[in-house]
């Protein structure tokens, strides 16, 4: 490059570059950040976090996409050391193949309009509590360390050192767990930057509702009770929350939102297939398996079950009315069938089925981070769940 340096002039130089980031690149390399070990900020088996960083070029060299990957929870210690055998808790089993950069982190602006050129990084997760765990003490006979919050906050300060602390513009996004995730830490992630610079926060299928299931109860929220507990996530949750309700109700998005003060924006599926297979329709709600056929495949479903699915929208909505109408709020909420809409190029940008109002998902989250319009959409003209993928 120095030779090259030579005869090419400086604005030559970025152009080229600019070009070979609009081409695209196949594979985003993993970083490493081995001096988290001395923070005690680690995976749950004791490795190090880890993230995946392709930078930014062209006008939007200084805004930033944190996005926060998603796979899950681990509720008790042999869910958690399982967990340890995968790159979902621990940075040895991670490649940088398990991740692609498409949808809302792919750089070519046909497939990502808005936010194809800004430096997007994939937080890689491994803790299995969304990033809030903080328990000092290691057991040894199992050696599983709860240090969720410690990974956020030393990939954080890494990333504030490569230049995010001087971003015009910052996003911080997630997926599932992660967009979870997003919701929990949106007020800490606008504290790392001046009050000059746009920062909000999305969610895509992230917004776990606290409703009942089939057996007319709310067996889930037993499950978060003890993810919040194993992983010592209370410290970490809206102290606003905790104060008048038991920390686990504030592990869901509806008991936390409430009292995020930063921008938010979700995206989801009334019939997310996780809820509807882990909260409605669990095991436990349906002993009789008479649900199984359906929640793997809506043509299965009779005619009351298709109702049942129905009253679980009705409520999904319920729990999301209270994210509130200021226009810093946004929502796209759609009826599919589906978990996990922004990650997935056809469900971000150019499926006709995933779109409403005519718009993709891609434009609507556009529109509503630069303030181009207010974004509250939902779906209420096709009501029955369907897929919506090609």
């Amino acid at each position: 490059m120095e030779g090259v340096n030579q005869w090419l002039p400086h604005t030559l130089i970025i152009c080229v570059l600019t070009i070979l980031k609009i081409q695209g690149t196949s594979e985003v390399p993993i970083t490493i950040i081995e001096g988290a070990l001395a923070k005690g900020a680690v995976c749950l088996d004791g490795s190090p976090p880890a993230y995946q960083f392709d930078t930014g070029f062209g006008v939007s060299v200084n805004n930033w996409l944190v996005h926060i990957q998603g796979g899950g929870w681990c509720s008790s210690v042999d869910d958690c050391r399982t967990r340890t055998y995968s790159q979902y808790g621990s940075s040895k089993k991670m490649k940088s193949t398990d991740y692609n950069f498409t949808g809302i982190m792919s750089n070519k602006p046909e497939s990502n309009p808005n936010f194809y050129n800004w430096n997007r990084v994939v937080i890689r997760y491994c803790d299995g509590s969304s990033l809030t765990g903080d328990i000092e003490a290691v057991d040894p006979a199992t050696n599983l360390h709860f240090r969720g919050a410690r990974v956020f906050n030393v990939i954080m300060e890494e990333l504030l050192g490569k230049g995010m602390k001087s971003a015009s513009n910052a996003l911080l996004s997630g997926s599932s767990a992660g967009g979870l995730a997003s919701i929990l830490h949106c007020d800490k992630f606008r504290a790392f930057f001046p009050t000059s610079t746009r920062v909000k926060c999305f969610s895509d299928a992230g917004y776990f509702a606290h409703v009942k299931d089939l057996s007319g109860e709310y067996k889930f929220e037993g499950y978060y009770d003890h993810i919040v507990t194993l992983h010592g996530s209370a410290k970490n949750l809206y102290p606003e929350c905790t104060s008048k309700m038991k920390p686990s109700l504030c592990f869901y998005p509806q008991f936390a939102i409430p009292y995020v003060q930063t921008p938010v924006f979700i995206l989801h599926a009334t019939y997310d297939t996780f809820q509807v297979q882990n909260i409605l329709a669990t095991p436990q709600a349906d002993p009789k398996g008479l649900f199984t056929k359906c929640k793997q495949d809506i043509n299965a479903c009779s005619a009351d079950q298709i109702q049942s699915l129905q009253d679980f929208r009705s409520e999904f909505l319920d729990a999301l009315s209270v994210v509130g109408n200021g226009a810093s709020r946004g929502w796209f909420v759609n009826n599919c069938f589906t978990h996990g809409q922004c990650e997935y190029q056809s469900k971000w940008l150019g499926n006709p089925s995933s779109t409403l109002n005519h718009k993709a998902i891609a434009n609507a989250v556009g529109d509503w981070f630069y303030d181009r319009s207010t974004v509250q959409m939902i779906d209420n003209q096709t009501v029955l769940p369907h897929y919506c993928t090609n």
